[in-house]
């Protein structure tokens, strides 16, 4: 694929320039939000303002693109797919300033647009460009802009005013209701949190909040993890982890949970088969004290790398990363592992707020796609398993067919296999299945279900 280019001509090195060179890569050559901003980030010297401005810009635009894209139906006859890419990222990133931006005056959101047109486009789309943003302002000031009323359509409504597309919406709708769709959309919509887990084989928890708070960050303990570090204030934190390179791992609290429902102890064998870029991986780890043996397996080799960089920058001796498809059954494996996880491909539907672009990727064709894929990952971990050994399924997403819907059939198909309990990280209970809900938690969806192989009766 082309990757687009938004800079066909000469062009100013400004905070919009390069926030529109990533909503191109994003939106047209599909790169991921997060990577492709802190990778730009990274190369290029700017301040702590103009850094939270484009931050704001890529994400905010991404995130809101079926809604601007309707914006500009209502100000322009001319069809959206008919418009050149980046000239409709431009006029996107501009919409987005004008209706959603109320910091960023009207003149300066048109002006700049106008100017980033003209880097790369004739005289008639930069006066189309400017036509258009100075009739958004206009039509704002005066009203003349209206979504539909949710009495009207409620999928169709809500999806305008919450940034998300309409089948998921209504598929929300007809899980958990108004309230709370609308709630799950409005988490989805916010800044995601930094977490860190602690890499416990090198500092603890308290150390290393003393040092972040010594070095001017926010940050206080997860209640969710007890290796886990919630960052309020991040700005710089880049740097501070380049000088602490193996005292922590970036990992979401719900997704923390997921190594401590596993529960392995040192000494064990166990297999992560769905181990990349490692963050669950080098979490058994710490919790086997780096003691014992890790098989953690991916399907793509650049993927493989991601795990052994990972382990070596965290300190980590016992993985042993594999190059294979966690679908196909690996017969000399049989009756070996203490504990097998399974953190199964998956839509990704409780990862929104983390994932901007995320929401206009996926069809409702697309959650078809995985329950057989994890159903035949499934089946092949369980005849790994030692008997008494642990098995443990998790998703990041809040499909039932994908989650509990499964794994009931999977206990049903396997009598030899019966639910394992571990302790709710909140509550205390033991609990065998989990499954979060960021619009009650107030944390990434995220489903864990532990199950473990009956002894051999005698």
């Amino acid at each position: 694929m082309t990757k687009p280019q938004a800079n066909r001509k000469t062009k100013k090195d400004t905070a919009r320039q390069l926030a529109l060179d990533i909503i191109c890569a994003v939106l047209d050559g599909g790169a991921y939000a997060n990577i492709a901003l802190n990778k730009a980030l990274r190369a290029k010297k700017v301040d702590d303002r103009d850094r939270r401005f484009i931050t704001e810009l890529v994400y905010g635009t991404v995130k809101a693109k079926g809604t601007l894209d309707w914006l500009l139906s209502q100000l322009s006859s001319r069809p959206v797919g008919k418009i050149d890419k980046v000239i409709l990222n431009i006029l996107r990133m501009g919409l987005y300033q004008i209706f959603y931006l109320n910091k960023v005056p009207a003149s300066a959101a048109c002006n700049e647009s106008t100017e980033l047109a003209k880097a790369c486009s004739h005289l008639g789309t930069v006066k189309f460009v400017n036509g258009i943003l100075r009739s958004a302002v206009r039509s704002k000031e005066a009203g003349t802009i209206v979504f539909p009323a949710e009495s009207d359509n409620v999928a169709f409504s809500m999806a305008l005013t919450e940034f998300h597309p309409e089948w998921l919406v209504q598929r929300w709708l007809e899980q958990f209701g108004a309230e709370e769709t609308k709630a799950l959309c409005k988490y989805d919509n916010l800044p995601p949190q930094l977490t860190l887990r602690v890499n416990t084989l090198k500092t603890t928890r308290a150390e290393l909040l003393a040092a972040l708070q010594e070095a001017g960050f926010e940050a206080e303990p997860s209640k969710w993890c007890d290796e886990g570090i919630v960052c309020t204030k991040t700005a710089g934190l880049n740097a501070f982890m380049e000088q602490h390179p193996d005292s922590c791992y970036m990992q979401d609290e719900s997704s923390t949970l997921v190594a401590h429902a596993l529960n392995p102890q040192p000494g064990m064998t166990v297999y992560d088969l769905c181990a990349a870029p490692g963050g669950k991986t080098t979490h058994l780890a710490q919790l086997m004290q780096n003691k014992g043996k890790i098989f953690a397996c991916d399907i793509h080799a650049h993927k493989i790398k991601l795990i052994e960089e990972n382990a070596q920058r965290l300190g980590v001796q016992i993985i042993e990363p594999v190059l294979r498809d966690a679908a196909v059954y690996k017969p000399d494996w049989a009756n070996t592992a203490d504990c097998v996880l399974v953190d199964a491909p998956c839509s990704g539907l409780g990862v929104l707020r983390r994932r901007a672009e995320a929401r206009w990727r996926k069809t409702k064709k697309d959650l078809e796609v995985f329950p057989p894929l994890q159903k035949a990952i499934l089946q092949a971990a369980a005849r790994y398993v030692k008997p008494g050994g642990r098995l443990v399924y998790s998703t990041c997403t809040l499909e039932a067919a994908e989650n509990h819907e499964l794994t009931a059939a999977f206990l049903v198909t396997h009598p030899d296999f019966e639910p394992a309990v571990f302790k709710h990280p909140l509550t205390g209970e033991e609990v065998s299945e989990l499954q979060l809900l960021p619009q009650r938690d107030n944390v990434d969806g995220f489903y864990i279900c532990a199950m473990q192989r009956k002894e051999n009766k005698a």
